[in-house]
């Protein structure tokens, strides 16, 4: 091993079928190893919030040291892991292949699928991660359940806050009665015979949000797709898993990860590229899922197939050039970019995409939003989710584009949750589409 650990980071196959994965006493002890070397180094401090937490937690001991925090305190600190993969990929210096052997994010899963094993995610969590099963049963009555979850709702808001523990501030994404995999069956776009990249084909993994709660970023990527000369077909085999993951249901998650593996197999056997439409998606189809599921060929075969949506565009337009068509966006956009698009180690894609729109000024804003998944609708969470995206919001309000965009939906409804919560004269815009959406609208393809 080089000097500094220079290489680049190795991710080591989750062990979750080994009975030794759920010892606690032995997760106790790589707690106690990982958080030392983590209250030596303090790198991650201004990432998510579990970092603070440990170091008020050891700070505030007797000794100042670890050997005086009791184990039970550790809880806090795994909860406020979200997943995000930023602490391994973007900043600590001992992950794998230095000796130190450290993976920070995976370790806090370890904690929840102890938890999980140990029947201690509430009910109401449980229940919150079935995406699909809410998503079919919300869509034939999106009005009635758009009405239900409104943050102006004063009945169900406070309801489901003290059941659900969703906090009654927190914008909820709106469900669709038409979902996306409806909408492509019923409107085929036509592929451009004339755009330089004509023959490529790609299959379009739908995803659960996308499917029941934003299926224009769907139909924005499809109609974008055959203008520059690319055939599509929609698949939407189930949910990719990662709100369970978020709770450590890994087998959930593996089980997922062989259907969609082997029902996209035969596309990709016919040539088709895969892209998944939101980055959490491509994040556990690229490198989750055959961390989890390393002995299954499907899954790495579609986890080498597999593009980010903006990802996929920018690779056309380096190798192809991408249809002509483009007009400017006024007013310009300020794009995040979002944690699990970071996360893919594919560099800021989103804003390379938008900068190919012409005329048009583009900023970009790469720190955490703070919502993290489910974690930041939490009551529990919540506020902190907030302060934890406010240098997001700020930046968003000061540079003052019409659009505020991100790759990540629900990292887009806190930014300006958290805008609007800034005040000032700043407007404050009613969506941050995703980059696909506004890239479709300088095309003439979306309003």
């Amino acid at each position: 091993m080089r000097e500094g650990s220079l290489e680049a980071p190795v991710r080591h196959p989750v062990p979750w079928q080994d009975p030794e994965f759920y010892d606690e006493e032995k997760l106790d002890a790589e707690l106690r190893r990982v958080f030392d070397i983590c209250h030596g180094c303090r790198r991650c401090f201004n990432l998510c919030d579990s970092f603070p937490r440990l170091f008020d937690l050891i700070d505030d001991s007797s000794s100042g040291e670890l050997d005086s925090v009791n184990s039970a305190d550790f809880k806090p600190v795994a909860d406020a892991c979200t997943l995000c993969d930023l602490c391994f990929m973007t900043k600590c210096p001992y992950v794998p292949p230095h000796e130190f052997n450290l993976d920070f994010p995976h370790l806090m899963l370890r904690h929840r699928a102890i938890e999980a094993k140990q029947g201690k995610v509430p009910f109401a969590a449980r229940q919150l991660t079935e995406t699909d099963r809410n998503g079919k049963f919300a869509a034939p009555v999106a009005g009635l359940a758009n009405w239900a979850t409104g943050t102006g709702n004063g009945l169900t808001r406070p309801l489901m806050e003290k059941t659900a523990g969703v906090d009654r501030k927190a914008d909820l994404p709106k469900y669709h009665g038409k979902t996306f995999t409806l909408r492509a069956r019923q409107q085929v776009p036509t592929v451009n015979p004339q755009a330089p990249a004509h023959g490529r084909k790609a299959v379009l993994y739908a995803t659960c949000f996308v499917n029941y709660n934003n299926p224009d970023i769907g139909t924005a990527a499809r109609a974008v797709l055959a203008h520059n000369g690319v055939e599509t077909e929609v698949v939407y085999p189930t949910c990719c898993g990662m709100p369970q993951l978020e709770h450590g249901n890994i087998a959930r998650v593996a089980e997922n990860a062989s259907k969609v593996a082997g029902e996209l197999k035969p596309w990709i056997d016919k040539g088709y590229d895969v892209i998944a439409l939101v980055p959490s998606c491509a994040l556990m189809l690229k490198f989750e899922w055959p961390l989890l599921v390393p002995e299954d060929e499907d899954v790495k075969r579609l986890s080498a197939a597999t593009y980010d949506t903006a990802e996929y565009l920018v690779d056309i337009a380096r190798k192809e050039g991408l249809a002509d068509g483009l007009k400017p966006l006024d007013g310009g956009v300020t794009v995040h970019i979002a944690c699990h698009a970071r996360a893919q180690n594919m560099g800021q894609k989103a804003a390379e995409l938008l900068r190919l729109i012409p005329d048009t000024q583009i900023a970009v804003v790469e720190r955490c939003s703070g919502h993290g998944g489910s974690w930041g609708m939490m009551k529990d969470n919540f506020d902190v989710a907030l302060k934890v995206g406010k240098p997001v919001a700020r930046q968003a309000a000061k540079a003052g584009s019409r659009y505020v965009a991100s790759e990540c939906p629900l990292a887009g409804m806190h930014i300006l949750q958290g805008m609007e919560r800034l005040g000032g004269d700043t407007p404050v815009p009613e969506t941050a589409p995703h980059p696909i959406e506004l890239f479709a609208r300088a095309y003439g393809l979306a309003g």
